[in-house]
């Protein structure tokens, strides 16, 4: 079996676990969470980072933060997780979703003005497979119109745009740690918080409104309820589980983008007869090979497609259900202007295995097979023979 995704496993994860539980400190914020904190820190320029149990909630963490109100209106794609949606609508907000590019999947940044109101408060891009989305389009438009941006970069990790990492553009940025994602907590996530003056807060809420940071640094001698709040902090053991994967991050990142490269240079032959779609990096993006699609001529040879590679044990997985289109969706948001590729680009996607314990034999047995298949096609087609369901 050619598993679509395996989680990674950093050489030290387990001896850092085992640390962890030595330390007889295993709750949040022990001092595997103080380090693994300050190394992402170091490697950008802002003010805090602040793990959490998911992206999910780091994305609520930012919400709180931003004090998104009930009638508040907040601008993203439709095409990404729920996780989008769900912090701001929690809050009482709408979300309201616009289309696409169709060459990134990102949402599309040239339509993000027309969709804004005297309710907007923010925007949240997404970079879809950690490509990054137009940021100098989207924060000039922020700017011009006194908006809030927080990007989600859950997939975003060692992607930058223009040499500055994903998350850290816009006022705050949140990664998950999934374990479908390069770099894995099981369960985690981060918030970036760009000013100082929205760190305290943001401390407060993370330890369920209390100024219990402050107390566990030695600035207030006891520590009280001061906000509200909830419980993000992640578990002592999750954070030494992703820190034997920092210590050999660009290692993964390289092993990512080589079995990337694999992929494109393989399949490319494909696009030029007018086959399959490949993945598109804009000018100024650098990328972390978070995933590989291709897109199919449409939903029904994307079905056959997944059969057929299943056959031979391939596992492959297309992607999101546009939020538009779902009950929920419905009744917390609306659509801006015209679906003109959220839908139709969502069909003909599909994702190929990609995962650090993937093989060089298992990603040119995956090129073959599907090479495999369209040559069938082709041979039907010319051959006049009418496909089979």
């Amino acid at each position: 079996m050619i598993y679509f995704n395996k989680p990674p496993i950093g050489k030290k994860s387990l001896e850092y676990m085992e640390e962890a539980i030595k330390n007889n400190k295993i709750c949040g914020d022990g001092l595997i969470t103080k380090e693994v904190s300050k190394w992402f820190e170091d490697r950008n320029e802002t003010a805090k980072v602040l793990l959490t149990t998911s992206c999910t909630h780091a994305l609520e963490l930012g919400a709180l933060l931003m004090d998104i109100k009930e009638g508040d209106e907040v601008i993203m794609p439709s095409y990404t997780f729920v996780s989008t949606a769900n912090p701001f609508i929690l809050r009482g907000a709408t979300v309201v979703f616009v289309d696409i590019d169709p060459k990134t999947m990102n949402i599309d940044a040239d339509l993000i003005e027309g969709a804004i109101t005297e309710k907007t408060r923010a925007i949240t891009p997404v970079h879809y497979a950690g490509v990054s989305c137009d940021m100098s389009k989207i924060m000039d438009i922020a700017k011009r119109h006194n908006l809030i941006v927080i990007e989600d970069a859950a997939q975003g990790f060692m992607s930058t745009y223009k040499g500055i990492q994903l998350g850290t553009i816009g006022n705050f940025g949140a990664y998950s740690f999934h374990e479908t994602k390069n770099y894995s907590m099981g369960e985690g996530g981060l918030l970036y918080i760009k000013d100082q003056e929205n760190v305290e807060r943001a401390e407060i809420i993370r330890e369920k409104g209390t100024d219990r940071s402050k107390f566990s640094r030695g600035q207030v001698d006891k520590y009280t309820w001061r906000d509200i709040g909830s419980s993000y902090l992640p578990s002592e053991l999750n954070v030494a589980y992703l820190k034997g994967q920092l210590d050999e991050a660009e290692e993964i990142n390289n092993i990512r983008l080589n079995i990337w490269s694999r992929y494109y240079e393989g399949l490319k032959e494909l696009v030029g007869s007018g086959k399959i779609g490949l993945p598109h990096i804009p000018e100024n993006c650098i990328h972390n090979a978070h995933m590989f699609y291709i897109k199919t001529k449409n939903i029904q040879e994307r079905q056959e497609l997944i059969s057929f590679l299943s056959e031979d044990e391939i596992q492959t997985a297309f992607h999101y259900i546009p939020l538009h289109s779902s009950p929920a969706g419905i009744k917390f948001g609306r659509f801006h202007g015209e679906n003109k590729y959220t839908s139709k680009e969502s069909e003909r996607l599909l994702r190929l295995p990609l995962h650090m314990h993937l093989s060089d034999e298992d990603v040119i047995f995956i090129i073959k097979k599907i090479k495999s298949f369209y040559l069938g096609k082709s041979l039907e087609l010319s051959s006049g023979r009418k496909k089979t369901a």
